[in-house]
């Protein structure tokens, strides 16, 4: 193993992951300002994916090493305690960097003579670096600033497609209900500074454990304000209608971005806002307010999916059920045993970042392809493209949590961390509505392969760089199932470290 970072570098050494991501867009930025034209669009996703994937290997050489860990001198913390990099930190870069880099190889076909592909790749290595820096977040101040960092990118890549009305119709609507829950989340931030005067989680942590000086119930109404910013970038109920309308009218590698990255950014940052900055009854008892949005978020994710007959829409809701399922980290969370049940969602979003962003760029593969949305304009694909249905296959059954595919493996961890902290009936729930998800992914799979296409189509010659972008997401989820027990080892280890 290699040696701890503080013992061979700088601490700022620290933040190379979240770096690498931001240098690249300002790379991006400047090849474009030599050649305005799009001229070279092979190297404008060459130097992104280049970008992406050397964060990627930072990450995983500092998780690695044991960087930020207990053993190794305990978590880095940066300038004045506002960033922290611990292994909480690495392993959701590590995540945010796996799927730029997908959505970036993916876009080099997608983006086949569009204009702004230089301004389109530098949003996306923007959006990941404020996700990456939400990961390191350790005073509200610092989170709220990088979630917007995260946000302000994804409204203009949501309507990146200007001369198409949906894509602008998306993007508009997720600005405004993007501005909106930055106001309620900047103004419960708000509440718990008046309550605990300070903004770093640790001293909030210790005030409002000491009883905020009688002002508990300030506190507490900042709290469930700061969960509704929250629920708002995870897609959860009450924050979560704008999803379906940006994903459908997004970029499907854009909606592959949000679905996967994003999402998991926005827990990254939960996780790490309640669980060392909220102790448990202080103001409000935010675990039970968690069961409620898991429960109410995972069934109606899954009701609206079934009931949907385009594919991309389908899987917008899909991404709300999911996001249900992730809640659970916080849902059963207990002091005792919280680092169990948070690892095991944090492996599942893991697990998720492939498999989602898989199936959102099978959808671009199609847009491609000129296919149409619905689940009938599937039937017959696989006659044409067996590969790549082949991985829609795995990808739909590793959603849906079928054995033996990845996503059975972080759901059964999932819920069986769930029932060790005594919430066997959120496991429950989650079982229940795993199930439910079955229908309508198997929907999917049988328009593939056991329906007969409804009229003649011709898919023209294959998108290389998204047809690998899909090849590899498979190839990930199916290897997540032998190493999964790595991954899960890893991700508890990170989540027990983090709690107070």
């Amino acid at each position: 193993m290699a040696a701890p970072l503080q013992a061979e570098a700088p601490t700022w050494t620290a933040l190379a992951p979240a770096l690498a991501l931001v240098v690249t867009g300002l790379v991006l930025i400047v090849v474009d300002s030599i050649d305005p034209d799009d001229g070279s669009p092979a190297l404008l996703a060459g130097v992104g994916t280049a970008g992406a994937l050397a964060s990627l290997g930072l990450a995983g050489w500092l998780l690695a090493g044991g960087t930020g860990q207990p053993d190794t001198g305990g978590a880095i913390a940066l300038y004045g305690d506002a960033l922290v990099v611990d292994g909480m930190t690495l392993f959701f870069q590590a995540l945010f960097a796996s799927v730029t880099a997908l959505v970036v190889v993916a876009s080099y076909d997608y983006l086949y003579d569009r204009e702004y592909q230089a301004e389109f790749y530098s949003l996306v290595l923007f959006a990941a670096t404020g996700m990456a820096l939400m990961a390191a977040a350790n005073s509200l101040s610092v989170a709220f600033v990088s979630l917007e960092l995260a946000s302000l990118p994804s409204y203009a890549l949501v309507s990146y497609l200007k001369r198409d009305t949906g894509s602008v119709e998306a993007g508009l609507k997720y600005f405004l209900v993007g501005a909106l829950s930055s106001a309620v989340f900047a103004f419960g931030i708000s509440l718990v500074y008046a309550a605990t005067g300070s903004l770093l989680l640790a001293d909030v942590y210790e005030t409002l454990a000491g009883g905020a000086n009688g002002l508990t119930g300030v506190a507490g109404v900042g709290i469930v304000m700061v969960a509704g910013g929250f629920a708002f970038k995870t897609a959860s109920v009450p924050f979560h209608f704008w999803a379906p309308e940006a994903y459908e009218g997004a970029p499907a590698p854009v909606s592959a971005f949000l679905s996967s990255a994003s999402k998991a950014a926005g827990f990254a940052l939960a996780f790490r806002v309640f669980v060392t900055g909220f102790p448990l009854g202080a103001g409000i008892d935010w675990v039970l307010l968690f069961q409620v949005l898991a429960v109410v978020t995972m069934t109606l994710g899954n009701f609206a999916a079934a009931t949907q007959e385009e594919v991309k829409r389908m899987l917008a809701y899909s991404s709300i059920g999911h996001a249900g399922y992730a809640l659970i980290g916080l849902a059963a969370f207990t002091t005792a045993d919280g680092g169990n049940v948070l690892g095991a969602s944090m492996a599942h979003l893991m697990v998720y970042g492939f498999m989602n962003t898989g199936a959102f760029l099978f959808v671009a593969l199609a847009e491609r392809w000129g296919i149409g949305r619905t689940f009938e304009d599937y039937a017959g694909l696989a006659d044409r493209a067996p590969l790549a249905c082949v991985a829609m296959t795995v990808f739909m059954f590793s959603l849906a949590g079928l054995p033996p595919f990845g996503g059975f493996f972080s759901k059964y961890f999932l819920f069986a961390g769930a029932v060790e902290a005594g919430f066997w009936w959120l496991a429950a729930v989650g079982a229940v509505n795993s199930a439910l998800s079955l229908f309508y992914y198997s929907r999917v799979v049988k328009a593939l392969w056991l329906e007969d296409a409804t009229a003649e189509f011709e898919l023209g010659p294959t998108p290389t760089a998204l047809y690998a972008a899909v090849v590899f997401a498979a190839v990930a989820t199916v290897l997540l199932l032998p190493g999964f027990g790595a991954v899960i080892e890893t991700a508890q280890a990170a989540a027990t470290a983090v709690l107070p």
